[in-house]
């Protein structure tokens, strides 16, 4: 069996070579164009083992699916990010901020992490989603009336941002006067959730945004406890079958909530519309029949969507992809790249609204498939549903190269989207 140094030679094979790949998986290249610099990793060493990250990186669709059913791969990473972080700083808030994230279900394996979707899947139920439908209309119309005429918007900051952030915190029971600083507290962590490598006090800030949501949340929660409302919170505390979350668990589940609802969503909205603005003859299709949206949102999260990579641990000794994987080495599964993998979807790199590819793994796979999916595939259906029929001309206003996007390893997100809107 060979170990993961002896594998690197191997894996640079073909036409990769250090001439034209670059070790730094956020490099300039990698964050503007993953789906380019994977796919020629993909093409040469679909599973490689990366010196500077000490990782293994996989680029097929049938490599990262087959490792989402790996047993021997685990999802709970926080322990030893925890260890490596907590050996540089001496922070209580940074160590409290870990133990939430470690509650997080996403982090978790069986049993745990059975016990904890089986009591929280109940908060997105079908009735419970479509039950949100008005709202979330209520809110995109406001946020689109607020756009001003006449000069070039942000997309990301003045709609795509603040639609996602302010319909959790709706359903979570959140006045609106306090909305806002759920926004901010989920910008603070999402630098040390998504590993934000251009931001060097990351821990401590997202650990500031951490405590102070934790403390909103408990306040949150003690009342609606005595005087439960027609919210999210008062359904996690209702038993399940004879059991329900802890206080702890409540506490990590509303942060999961908070963070997954809107970071998520943002990226899905702002990469549909920027997928729908280089497509313009799919852009026109879907104007004109506008009752395949849904089956738009598919396409576009294939094509572009949230996810950059995923991330797991070797919790045993085995051969996997054809390589030997050892105990404690980190795993990249690298969504975009298998949704474009061409084994899998014809002219991958091309989006069509009418594909309908029902084999993407954009929201994930298996047992870690995204919970909030129907939820974010809602908001952006009646977000983009409404920018195409409330404006009659949608163009950028730079160029396409000058884009920047966050230079994360684990979300895939634009910084901004300049647009100028037209109203019909």
């Amino acid at each position: 069996m060979k170990n993961s140094d002896d594998n690197t030679v191997d894996a640079l094979k073909g036409s990769l070579s250090r001439a034209v790949f670059d070790h730094n998986l956020v490099c300039e290249e990698a964050t503007r164009d993953p789906y380019g610099f994977f796919g020629r990793l993909r093409d040469a060493a679909p599973i490689h083992w990366n010196t500077r990250h000490k990782a293994w990186v996989l680029t097929t669709h049938e490599l990262v699916t087959g490792a989402l059913r790996n047993t021997n791969l685990t999802a709970d990473r926080m322990e030893p990010f925890r260890a490596s972080v907590m050996r540089q700083t001496n922070s209580a808030a940074v160590d409290e901020t870990f133990r939430i994230l470690a509650n997080w279900m996403v982090f978790l394996d069986p049993p745990n992490h059975t016990r904890l979707r089986r009591l929280v899947s109940r908060i997105f139920a079908p009735s419970v989603v479509r039950a949100q439908m008005a709202d979330i209309e209520e809110v995109v119309g406001a946020l689109l009336a607020d756009l001003p005429g006449g000069r070039p918007i942000d997309f990301v900051a003045d709609f795509a941002a603040p639609l996602p952030a302010i319909v959790i915190a709706r359903m979570l029971g959140v006045p609106a006067r306090d909305r806002i600083l759920f926004k901010e507290w989920s910008d603070q962590m999402t630098a040390l959730v998504f590993g934000a490598y251009d931001n060097p006090d990351r821990f401590h800030q997202a650990a500031r945004g951490m405590i102070d949501l934790r403390d909103y949340l408990l306040g949150m929660i003690e009342k609606f406890e005595v005087a439960p409302e027609d919210n999210l919170i008062s359904l996690l505390l209702e038993q399940e079958d004879g059991d329900r979350l802890t206080r702890d668990e409540l506490i990590s589940t509303c942060t999961l909530l908070l963070f997954g609802g809107h970071e998520t969503t943002t990226n899905l909205i702002t990469n549909g519309l920027l997928a729908l603005l280089e497509f313009p003859a799919q852009l026109e299709d879907l104007r004109c029949n506008p009752d395949m949206m849904s089956m738009a949102i598919e396409e576009i999260t294939r094509f572009d969507g949230p996810a950059r990579s995923m991330v797991r641990l070797v919790k045993e000794d085995h051969d996997f992809g054809g390589v030997g994987m050892k105990v404690g080495e980190r795993v990249f599964l690298v969504n975009p790249s298998a949704n474009r993998d061409p084994a899998v979807f014809d002219d991958p790199d091309t989006l069509n609204l009418r594909r309908n590819p029902s084999g993407h793994i954009g929201f994930g796979f298996g047992l870690h498939y995204c919970l909030g999916a129907p939820l974010a595939r809602l908001e952006a259906d009646l977000a983009l549903s409404a920018v195409l029929r409330d404006f009659k001309s949608i163009k950028m206003v730079t160029d396409r190269s000058e884009l920047r996007w966050n230079p994360t390893m684990l979300s895939r997100g634009l910084k901004s989207l300049p647009v100028a809107l037209e109203r019909s």
